[in-house]
């Protein structure tokens, strides 16, 4: 659900210095439309300089049914932003610290003395993820439950009786618990909903009119479901937001999310110490951050990933620069959409990818259909033909669609993964990263 995937603006291999430019609008609406042209991905971009919103666009739909009556989404669409929310409840605990109701030193025990090790997890290790607490998420049984509202009294069980990682303080793991049980602090101290704590210490502060706590989609207030591409876009699961809470519970827009890290970042929710706790990092985890490599620069922001809704945040501080994605659907990786737009913003050389296809009957798609083993790969996988489209499927995971690239064959371009098959050997050749394997196919 809330997936730390800090590789965000990430990985990049760029090694020459970057400036900002002037901005190339037209070579972003281009990227953009390219993307939407070839059903690579739905989502919306914002950028802002010097606190300023300078480049928003949206792409694709925030609604598709069977019936062709597709919602486009707009600038305005309100889509759910997973674990980038961990920086408002950040910015919150901060708040309540200046105004002398917590310290990074408070014991965990203070207010939930029921948990492993309460005494010895301080704010401070929930904050950047070094209390060792279970991951809630990580439940073997949550997909059962994830739809399904949950009371603060449930969900803390869940995570009491969760085995530890680790002994407070000495490592670190990333845990949505943590920022569930900071959300759930500041209820308990502010004595109002973390909906009403979000409005009245962030939301109105940084004149956000686009960000709240969700609930049940609404299509009417331009909010928007997520995607995935199995031969079509289908609808994925809802989470309950009852259960992420102060780690992943809120929806909002890219020009609000820039708009809110630059409130931050110039002061007008914390002060400039409560920042610098914000922007340490620790094992890799600041308070409530994270940092992302471009280039020879340093963005500091979050990223997040909630049912199949994911996001990236980032803000330059030397720049003045600030950049968010956010897609409720993808075919082609955030990471690199993020790349080309960090590239086009900093005046770096970039291609607008080609997305070339090959043409492929439905009907031809049955001689690669079946079971595939390979002795150096410990799960069969299946290929299916899936709304004249194929899709592949490897033991106990979800199933990807598989697109045309040539003759014999396919590509999923968010694994990196390429098979190529050979119908007459029966074979699959499969390619990701450096791996290369190669499959037969069982009973042909």
């Amino acid at each position: 659900m809330l997936k730390n995937t800090a590789a965000l603006i990430l990985i990049c291999l760029f090694c020459v210095p970057v400036t900002a430019q002037q901005l190339n609008v037209a070579k972003l609406d281009s990227f953009m439309a390219t993307i939407v042209a070839h059903n690579k991905g739905m989502g919306s971009v914002a950028i802002a300089r010097k606190g300023q919103v300078v480049y928003k666009k949206a792409i694709g739909y925030s609604y598709i049914n069977d019936t062709g009556t597709n919602k486009p989404a707009d600038v305005n669409t309100h889509y759910r932003i997973g674990s980038i929310t961990k920086m408002f409840t950040a910015t919150m605990i901060f708040q309540l610290i200046e105004e002398g109701k917590l310290t990074l030193k408070t014991p965990l025990s203070k207010f939930f003395p029921q948990f492993p090790n309460g005494k010895n997890i301080t704010i401070s290790m929930l904050l950047n993820h070094h209390s060792g607490l279970f991951n809630l998420t990580a439940s073997p049984d949550y997909k059962t439950w994830q739809e399904k509202p949950k009371t603060q009294a449930e969900i803390t069980n869940i995570i009491a009786k969760g085995k530890t990682s680790f002994k407070p303080g000495t490592s670190s793991e990333y845990s949505n618990s943590n920022f569930v049980l900071l959300g759930y602090i500041i209820e308990k101290i502010d004595k109002r909903s973390y909906s009403k704590s979000l409005k009245a210490r962030v939301t109105t502060k940084a004149g956000l009119e686009d960000t709240y706590v969700g609930g049940k989609t609404d299509l009417n207030k331009n909010e928007c479901y997520s995607y995935e591409f199995l031969g079509k876009w289908q609808q994925m699961p809802v989470t309950d937001m009852s259960i992420p809470g102060g780690a992943g519970a809120i929806l909002s827009t890219p020009s609000d999310l820039v708009r809110f890290i630059d409130a931050l970042f110039f002061g007008k929710l914390v002060s400039k110490t409560s920042l610098e706790h914000m922007k340490t990092m620790t094992d890799g985890y600041g308070m409530g951050m994270l940092q992302f490599p471009f280039g020879k620069k340093i963005a500091l922001g979050h990223n997040g990933s909630i049912d199949g809704f994911m996001g990236d945040l980032g803000h330059f501080d030397d720049d003045s620069l600030t950049v968010c994605y956010i897609t409720n659907g993808q075919l082609y990786p955030i990471n690199s959409i993020m790349i080309g737009v960090l590239s086009i913003c900093f005046d770096q050389p970039f291609t607008i990818p080609e997305f070339k296809t090959f043409a492929v009957k439905p009907e031809d798609l049955d001689q690669y259909t079946g079971v595939y083993s390979c002795p150096k790969f410990p799960r069969k996988i299946t290929i299916s033909k899936q709304n004249n489209s194929l899709t592949a499927q490897a033991e106990g995971q979800p199933s990807f669609p598989l697109e045309p690239v040539d003759q014999d064959k396919f590509r999923f371009d968010l694994g990196g993964i390429e098979m190529r098959f050979s119908p007459k050997t029966q074979n699959m050749f499969l390619k990701q990263g450096s791996a290369k394997m190669i499959f037969t196919k069982d009973n042909p």
